[in-house]
């Protein structure tokens, strides 16, 4: 169809559209039509084309684009109608309801949307009592229209009511009216729903539509003491497996109301009713009915979630509470492996996170009381989740989906979670527990363990170990010795002992002696690539924390990563994170060692990159080029000697005492060996992008690392960093730049060459943007974030040149600021540009304020909705603030409000 005009839109021209819609196969065709009828359904023709299209002669379809036009009319162009059609509209829009109550269901839905949004404009003043008046003109007797489908047209109407308004787009102010008006008019709502619910005769699709009423009702916060009866019918039509979803619905939208809480006395009287579910989902779970008893534990969950200070707080219940906490957990222990038997005990985890943190929130003596009834609960929880993180059988894991496989995964952490925050609760006792538990089933001789279960039980350790300071801890020494005693014959055993080991890492630094008997198990997993992740990050861990007391073992450790690296047993990015772990080795060996490890293990990547940097360029040796490149940078991410300084302190074991090191830094030397042959390989790739990131890479990590020390090298490395960007400017030789500036700009000898690096890249970029710099955002970005490494303005006063440039082009940087704030910038932005508005007035105020006179003279400009008046506000405004930044913030989005058209508006109110 050919874009209509607006005179075009007629009945005719918009069926045709809509028969183009829904049956043109050609695609454009269908979107040229979707754009024609989104600019005929807000046309002033669409209040005579809409009841056209609803006549009953017409398809379904075509009248349902007559109902959303209405509703789109009403909802969003109430404004255009005139006070005086309000009846009219609202008497034709009854009498279509009436007519489609036996038509289609989905045009009698968005009549009755249509309807809700005339009623929420309307009220309260304009057309009080509209609930009242709905329920009334539905119950009266007569018309084509039988008693049924009547009552299923008014259940339609009242549930879209509350849905609607909240979606409304009603200002701040009438929303709190209507929400008001509407909470009212529940009184003349219950009644009715109450009938509907408990009339023997009613058919279960009604008593249905009912729940879904009250779900949606309640979500305007209706007083739960005043639904009470309607909420102890949903419990009763729990039991009709018709009803049951929408009674689960009903039931927890209602309880999880946050005002519900008030009403302690409505709350004691579900407790009981929640209980008496009990025999029902032991039923269904004998059944193997999940639907039905997630659904119940949904609702057990929800009683206990929202109110589980309220009903504790109820001492003379506290039975009836401690059984409703114990069929909870009963959910959380529920038979069968998540996710593959049952989904439900995932959803009681938050619960346990709520009780324990409104015991532990009452003050000390209660809380005594409290924890008396409720540690001995938390300690059984600990066993019942150890039992649900347990693996299933080999052959039951093997035939589960990898998306089965992964949500079991994010299940064990969220379990792993909630363990480590009930130690919080149960402390120091919680660690002896498992290791007695772990000890038995490793000691015990007569009966054979499953491996699952020491898997479990080493999990529970990991998870607390892995966040809380466990060196007080007086079990871990024996948990260590029984390390050994296990018999891994399981990958995912495998995985859990070195993750606990690595969970261990900070304790093993306090006891250095036990690393002995823990990092040949480490080494010998790292040849096993199924333990790729968890091996890799242990050693980095134990690396990391224990690096002043792995000196003995420091040849060993490198022998075997080399070998594994050598043989290309791990992937990328593990191999990334074995050179970090070898770098934080290094790091506490004598200088002449680092230089020897580093020679035995740079060495054969050294050669290999030689080869690599002969060949004609392509795809497989620019990855083995990048890998080799990205395991100098991890290396030289970590490897850090000025650290052992830095970390002398009295409790330092002597090796940490070791004198400073002389001579240049290893990580320069090799650095210095290399430089040709990266030179070499730029040379090759200067037009690939990944590669000369991969090379600022070394170079940047480096940087960081070294910072003072790298000084031996700026020279050199500015020199390249200008060849390259000057060939192919590329953002990640501005970033190196960045780095450069900021650590050596400041440092007499090194300023030179950085001096001429800068002048060099900021030439380079500025011809780039004579050309376009939208074809290069990266650039833009990087080079802006160099430009952010200097300051400009606030050197008007002492140094001449700034001060020229800022006389002669500080104009033009107002007038673009001016402009942003006017609305051609987002509104996000606004703090930046009044930064440097208040920069300008703090450090030119005499220019600034002849440059504002002038630029605010113009008419239209920066918007043309501020007057005159309103610009001279602004401009006094600015200028009188040299002191307080805050201030000029608010002026400047007042001030961009006000251009927008946007002052006084909802949008204002976010902002």
């Amino acid at each position: 169809m050919d874009p209509h005009t607006a005179a075009d839109f007629t009945v005719d021209n918009v069926e045709k559209a809509l028969h183009q819609l829904y049956y043109d196969p050609n695609i454009e065709n269908k979107n040229l039509a979707q754009k024609w009828l989104m600019q005929a359904q807000v046309s002033p023709q669409a209040w005579q084309f809409c009841w056209v299209l609803l006549r009953p002669e017409k398809v379904p379809e075509i009248q349902y684009f007559g109902a959303s036009a209405l509703h789109t009319k009403i909802s969003r162009y109430w404004g255009d109608i005139p006070t005086e059609q309000y009846n009219t509209l609202k008497t034709q829009l009854f009498s279509q309801i009436a007519r489609f109550a036996s038509g289609s269901k989905i045009v009698l839905t968005r009549l009755c949307v249509a309807l809700a949004s005339l009623a929420l404009n309307m009220m309260p003043e304009a057309w009080p009592g509209a609930v009242s008046e709905m329920v009334h003109m539905f119950q009266e007797e007569g018309g084509e229209v039988d008693g049924r489908a009547r009552c299923l047209a008014l259940l339609e109407l009242l549930t879209v009511l509350p849905e609607e308004f909240q979606t409304s787009r009603l200002p701040q102010y009438r929303k709190g009216q209507v929400r008001a008006a509407l909470g009212r008019e529940w009184t003349a709502v219950y009644p009715l729903l109450q009938q509907l619910l408990r009339q023997p005769d009613s058919p279960p699709l009604v008593k249905a539509r009912v729940l879904k009423c009250l779900s949606s009702w309640v979500l305007l916060d209706v007083p739960l003491n005043e639904s009470e009866g309607l909420v102890e019918a949903c419990f009763t039509a729990l039991s009709d497996p018709e009803l049951f979803d929408t009674a689960v619905e009903a039931i927890v939208n209602t309880i999880s109301q946050p005002d519900s809480q008030r009403y302690v006395d409505t709350l004691l009287k579900l407790v009981p009713q929640v209980l008496q579910l009990q025999e029902q989902l032991r039923d269904a779970i004998r059944n193997g009915d999940m639907e039905t008893s997630h659904g119940i534990c949904r609702i057990a969950v929800s009683l206990g979630e929202n109110h589980s200070r309220a009903l504790l707080e109820q001492v003379e219940h506290w039975q009836s509470f401690l059984a409703l906490v114990n069929m909870i957990m009963f959910c959380t222990g529920i038979p069968g492996h998540y996710p593959v038997n049952e989904t439900t005990s995932s959803l009681t985890l938050t619960f346990w996170y709520t009780l324990q943190d409104d015991i532990m929130s009452f003050e000390a003596e209660k809380q005594a009381v409290y924890l008396q009834v409720y540690r001995p609960v938390y300690f059984q929880l600990v066993d019942v989740l150890l039992h649900k993180a347990q693996f299933p059988t080999d052959e039951e894991y093997a035939s589960w989906s990898s998306d089965e496989k992964e949500q079991f995964r994010i299940y064990r952490v969220d379990i792993s979670d909630t363990l480590m925050y009930v130690y919080e609760m149960l402390g120091a006792e919680l660690l002896s527990n498992l290791y007695d538990k772990l000890g038995r089933l490793l000691t015990n001789t007569e009966q054979t363990t499953t491996w699952q279960h020491t898997e479990a039980l080493l999990y529970g350790f990991q998870s607390i170990a892995e966040t809380i300071d466990v060196n007080y801890s007086d079990v871990i020494p024996g948990l260590i010795g029984l390390i050994p005693r296990i018999n891994i014959n399981n990958v995912q055993l495998a995985d859990t002992v070195m993750f606990t080991i690595g969970a261990l890492a900070e304790w093993l630094a306090d006891h250095p002696v036990m690393l002995s008997s823990v990092l040949p198990l480490v080494l010998q997993a790292l040849g096993n690539p199924d333990l790729s992740v968890s091996s890799v990050s242990t050693l980095k861990k134990i690396c990391r924390e224990c690096k002043y007391d792995l000196p003995p073992y420091a040849s060993n450790i490198v022998a075997v990563s080399q070998e594994v690296l050598i043989k290309q047993i791990h992937k990328t990015s593990q191999c990334m994170w074995l050179m970090q772990a070898l770098g934080f080795l290094l790091s506490a060996l004598p200088v002449e060692e680092i230089l020897r490890n580093l020679h035995s293990l740079i060495t054969p990547y050294i050669q290999q990159l030689e080869k690599l940097a002969e060949e004609t360029p392509n795809p497989s040796n620019k990855l083995a080029i990048i890998h080799i490149l990205g395991l100098l940078s991890n290396l030289f991410t970590t490897l850090d000697i000025t650290k052992q300084e830095e970390e002398s302190g009295e409790n330092a074991p002597p090796i940490k005492s070791v004198p400073p090191q002389t001579g240049p830094n290893p990580v320069v030397v090799v650095l210095q060996q290399v430089f040709a042959l990266i030179q070499t390989v730029l040379s090759k790739w200067l037009n690939d992008s990944q590669v000369v990131e991969a090379v600022c890479a070394i170079f940047e990590k480096s940087v960081k690392t070294l910072l003072h020390d790298f000084a031996p090298m700026v020279s050199q490395l500015s020199e390249m960093l200008g060849q390259m960007y000057s060939t192919i400017p590329q953002a990640s030789a501005l970033d190196l730049t960045r780095q450069m500036v900021h650590i050596f700009a400041s440092q007499t000898n090194d300023f030179p060459p950085i001096k001429a690096l800068f002048e060099l890249v900021t030439s380079v970029t500025l011809t780039i943007f004579q050309q376009g710099p939208r074809d290069h955002p990266d650039i833009v970005d990087s080079f802006m974030q160099l430009q952010a490494q200097t300051e400009l303005i606030p050197h008007c006063a002492d140094i001449p040149p700034v001060a020229q440039v800022v006389q002669e082009d500080g104009k033009l940087l107002l007038l673009a600021v001016l402009e942003a704030i006017g609305g051609q910038s987002s509104r996000s932005l606004m703090d930046q540009f009044a930064e440097v508005l208040f920069c300008l007035n703090k450090h030119c105020f005499a220019l600034l304020t002849v440059w504002l006179k002038e630029a605010l003279r113009s008419p239209g400009f920066p918007s043309s909705r501020v007057s005159l008046e309103q610009k001279d506000t602004f401009s006094q405004q600015v200028l009188r603030e040299r002191l307080n930044k805050r201030r000029v913030k608010d002026i400047v989005k007042e001030f961009t409000l006000v251009c927008r058209g946007l002052h006084g508006t909802e949008y204002a109110a976010d902002y």
